[in-house]
């Protein structure tokens, strides 16, 4: 029996998903922060015009966690273009709960968000013709970085010196407003 599936998220697997969002959260001490509901989790990732793609790792009803839950990872992405080196996938989000953690999950999950296999019915890096993956990685979570890095990833902050803004929602209502 297989240790877990990987696939396309759907509408059914929204609450898992924001649940799994808010684990990170969390994680990353910014549960607070959160303020997504399901509906819009289901409005902007599985309508018409999809702002987000989503992939799920799920468990076979026997390896379930206490709680019953079946969906144990997932990464959200979508893709984007740079002016200078065109097509890109951005991972948004990416995340296996903890007791699934070194069972080569989040491993199947990179591989197949850039394999160019048609066997797996997503939409992936490499069958886009997108020139990188692009993500971020707070400072302070070094056994993620090493994850990446052994993967292939360049830090980016370091070698070309980069920093990350947010214009917040208030201030673009104030800006559109003048």
């Amino acid at each position: 029996m297989e240790q877990f599936i990987l696939r396309n998220a759907e509408p059914r697997d929204v609450s898992d998903i924001l649940r799994l969002i808010k684990e990170l959260a969390k994680f990353e001490e910014m549960e607070e922060q959160v303020v997504l509901t399901e509906k819009e989790l289901l409005e902007d990732g599985f309508g018409e015009h999809p702002f987000y793609h989503c992939v799920v790792a799920e468990v076979p009803e026997e390896k379930q966690t206490i709680e019953g839950y079946r969906v144990v990872g997932f990464a959200m992405y979508y893709f984007t273009y740079d002016p200078w080196i065109g097509k890109l996938l951005y991972l948004e989000d990416f995340y296996v709960m903890k007791e699934f953690r070194g069972y080569g999950i989040g491993s199947e999950i990179l591989r197949r968000l850039s394999e160019s296999s048609a066997v797996f019915s997503l939409q992936t890096a490499v069958k886009c013709r997108c020139s990188s993956m692009h993500f971020i990685v707070a400072e302070w979570n070094k056994q993620s970085i090493e994850f990446y890095k052994r993967r292939g990833a360049a830090d980016l902050s370091l070698e070309e010196g980069w920093r990350l803004f947010e214009i917040g929602k208030q201030s673009l209502l104030k800006m559109s407003a003048k």
